[in-house]
């Protein structure tokens, strides 16, 4: 079962629109961390994506506007062969998909994490930004997203 407090409130959660937003603008501000990391160029339609997650967080754009780029984005990463690519786009993809289910927010985190080290990088200096950042970004939702990334991150190791 999902946790309520990633559920938007007219779904019947506890997620205020305006938290819903917040959570957008954290995962994208990642993911354009992530793409500072890069060695090589990103593809036009990963850029497109994030600008449509941009408008959504404005209110620009409906939310089914942000699945279709996002679904365009993993779609695109199935043709991806180079392992970095390939796991930037899913963080791109995670991250625009957050319009959809909050949760999503969460996928930047990981995918950052798979990507610096795929990038020789450091995975934990990263981890450090992407908190600070949520604090920065998101101060309400602080404690319940730390927690929750580091139950997943415990998860996956």
């Amino acid at each position: 079962m999902r946790d309520k407090r990633f559920v938007a409130e007219h779904r019947g959660g506890l997620l205020t629109l305006e938290d819903h937003r917040c959570l957008m603008k954290w995962a994208l501000a990642m993911t354009e961390h992530l793409k500072a990391s890069l060695f090589f160029p990103v593809e036009p339609l990963l850029n497109d994506a994030l600008q449509v997650g941009k408008l959504w967080s404005e209110g620009l754009v409906a939310t089914g506007e942000a699945i279709k780029w996002s679904r365009a984005v993993h779609k695109y990463a199935q043709t991806v062969e180079d392992p970095a690519s390939k796991v930037f786009c899913r963080a791109v993809g995670h991250a625009v998909a957050t319009a959809h289910m909050a949760d999503h927010c969460l996928g930047p985190v990981y995918y950052g994490r798979k990507l610096m080290n795929l990038l020789a990088l450091d995975a934990e200096q990263e981890f450090a930004w992407q908190k600070a950042k949520l604090g920065e970004v998101c101060p309400n939702l602080y404690p319940f997203i730390l927690q929750v990334m580091q139950e997943k991150l415990q998860s996956r190791k």
